[in-house]
């Protein structure tokens, strides 16, 4: 509610983010859901995608949030943290991260979802947010998630052609859409 409050009617920044928790609340768990897929390596699409990434995971740090990331390209999803506090030391684990080859992002999507789930059980006041970094081109149309309380999207997909797939798949999902380039340029990165 507080990133809406402070939001109100202008376009969606990255400042306008609040992982804040009240007293007695459990921290609230940011699962991030990284499209590695080859469509990412254009444009070094990846490489904003992961200083992003850094960005967010400094900002959950700060704030006494959990983070997760689940990684999902070249034909299979991988879970590369499970859900925990975010550290400062976050770029030396995120910078080797790898693409290449297909987009399997219902795959990816399986997997946040098993670990969303897996946290809603553990703590069930606990509100669990899924951010979704993708450029959107893939024909799969998952589901979201049902143990997501919040879904944002963020769009890496740019140039003259576009696809419009993370902006279907944020309206289907009735998620956040936001791109890319708001909330990189809000945050410096």
């Amino acid at each position: 509610m507080a990133t809406l409050r402070v939001k109100r009617n202008t376009p969606f920044a990255a400042h306008h983010v609040r992982f804040r928790r009240g007293e007695g609340e459990a921290p609230a768990l940011h699962c991030f859901v990284l499209d590695c897929s080859g469509s990412m390596l254009g444009g070094e699409r990846l490489a904003r995608a992961k200083g992003l990434l850094i960005a967010l995971f400094d900002q959950a740090y700060r704030e006494r949030a959990e983070v997760a990331l689940v990684c999902f390209g070249g034909g299979r999803a991988e879970v590369r943290r499970q859900p925990g506090a975010a550290h400062w030391f976050n770029e030396r684990w995120i910078a080797p991260i790898g693409g290449g080859g297909g987009t399997p992002l219902a795959m990816g999507l399986s997997s946040a979802s098993t670990v969303l789930a897996r946290a809603a059980r553990r703590r069930p006041a606990q509100r669990r947010w899924l951010w979704v970094l993708t450029d959107g081109r893939t024909n799969e149309r998952p589901a979201v998630p049902a143990s997501a309380d919040r879904v944002v999207v963020v769009d890496f997909e740019e140039g003259i052609v576009r696809t419009g797939g993370a902006l279907a798949l944020a309206s289907q999902w009735r998620a956040l859409h936001v791109p890319a380039q708001s909330l990189e340029y809000q945050r410096g990165v």
